[in-house]
């Protein structure tokens, strides 16, 4: 990987994505957490956003978007995501149908962005797995209870 301008480049073009997101009551206070590894999964961008009142699967696929929009935007071409949410996991997958009719946007968002790799992976991990994550998660919650 290589600095330019304060812009990294990717030598290889396969990232690691963990993402997470979550509210306080549901709905309630939201936020998202992203994680992003280059190929020697060395962390190379962590985002956290308060995303205002919403739910929890909101916040979910929220977390998703912006981690693959970021990732695409760094010139990745391959993805392997981690979520521990097993609903969005499933649903991208194809083994959930989509009937919240706020999430069908957010699932076509997803997918479109995915279009945009030569190839992903979404995975399901359990949460103490995707602890960073979920810390970003956190941070941007409480972050925003301060303004």
């Amino acid at each position: 990987m290589k600095t330019v301008r304060g812009y990294y480049t990717l030598k290889n073009k396969k990232v690691y994505i963990y993402a997470d997101g979550g509210s306080r009551g549901n709905p309630g206070p939201a936020g998202i957490g992203v994680v992003i590894l280059d190929e020697k999964k060395k962390r190379i961008k962590e985002l956290s956003k308060y995303i205002g009142e919403t739910t929890n699967n909101n916040a979910e696929y929220n977390a998703l978007i912006c981690g693959l929009e970021e990732a695409l935007s760094l010139k990745a071409d391959e993805a392997v995501v981690y979520l521990d949410s097993e609903l969005v996991a499933r649903q991208i997958n194809g083994e959930y149908r989509v009937k919240n009719e706020e999430i069908k946007p957010l699932f076509e968002r997803a997918l479109a962005a995915l279009k945009g790799f030569k190839s992903f992976e979404i995975k399901h991990i359990d949460r103490l797995k995707n602890k960073e994550a979920d810390k970003l998660v956190n941070k941007a919650i409480n972050l925003s209870s301060l303004f």
